[in-house]
């Protein structure tokens, strides 16, 4: 019966074993979000909102569509360099070391950076299509994992 369970899981969700550790977890292919919490949804047809309210720290690098920022005027990282750093904030953030608001505040390539990363409401079509999907596939609270765009690479928070 089990089995029948795991057919079940939310839209995106996949069950997969942790080498490290043995255990199982979930990670969800759309916003590369990872737990060890079985991720429960609806499931029960009632379909998505509108729109989502999001914010999002990005970090630019030298094959960005445009590789300067606020912050920088000539960014040279590579994208292994700028998911490294989006790795040390998801770290952070779910240590509780930082709040996802500083952190946008501080290291974020987007102007919304000043907003602590708030994006505000936006419907579908209205955002590059990773992370548009990446946004309304989570749940208000969660954060994703790194999400890559032609504008960096993003962790998204939704807000709303």
């Amino acid at each position: 019966m089990a089995d029948a369970e795991d057919e079940k899981l939310p839209s995106g969700w996949e069950k997969r074993m942790s080498r490290s550790s043995s255990r199982v977890y979930y990670f969800n292919h759309i916003t590369n979000a990872s737990q060890w919490e079985r991720p429960v949804g609806s499931g029960d047809g009632s379909g998505e909102p509108d729109k989502v309210r999001c914010s999002h720290l990005l970090v630019k690098h030298s094959q960005s569509r445009r590789p300067s920022s606020w912050r920088e005027e000539n960014i040279t990282r590579s994208k292994d360099e700028a998911l490294d750093l989006i790795q040390k904030y998801i770290e952070q953030m779910q240590s509780g070391e930082e709040e996802f608001e500083a952190l946008a505040s501080q290291f974020s390539d987007c102007s919304s950076a000043r907003n602590g990363g708030d994006l505000g409401l936006f419907g579908r079509g209205q955002m590059q299509k990773p992370f548009e999907d990446a946004s309304f596939a989570l749940k208000v609270g969660d954060m994703s994992g790194p999400v890559f765009t032609d504008s960096g690479v993003h962790v998204i928070l939704r807000t709303g």
